[in-house]
């Protein structure tokens, strides 16, 4: 995996996204610059990372789960 590459997986696979002016959730801008494989890498980083947030929360909630609840007002 190039530098590059290792760069977009890395930006993908934080919990963060933007938010469109009707409140949609948008994609990773770098999601789109990942090829096939780079997006399976994606996703199986970011169900790793999400576990880990979620055995270090108390609640054990991870990051996911947490924006989720803030939304719907949980």
């Amino acid at each position: 995996m190039t530098r590059d590459e290792e760069l977009l997986l890395e930006q993908v696979t934080s919990a963060h996204r933007e938010r469109g002016v009707d409140g949609a959730i948008r994609s990773h801008p770098a999601w789109h610059d990942l090829d096939d494989e780079g997006r399976r890498e994606a996703f199986e980083a970011t169900v790793v990372l999400r576990q880990l947030e979620a055995a270090l929360d108390p609640r054990g909630q991870s990051s996911t789960v947490r924006a989720l609840l803030a939304r719907i007002g949980g």
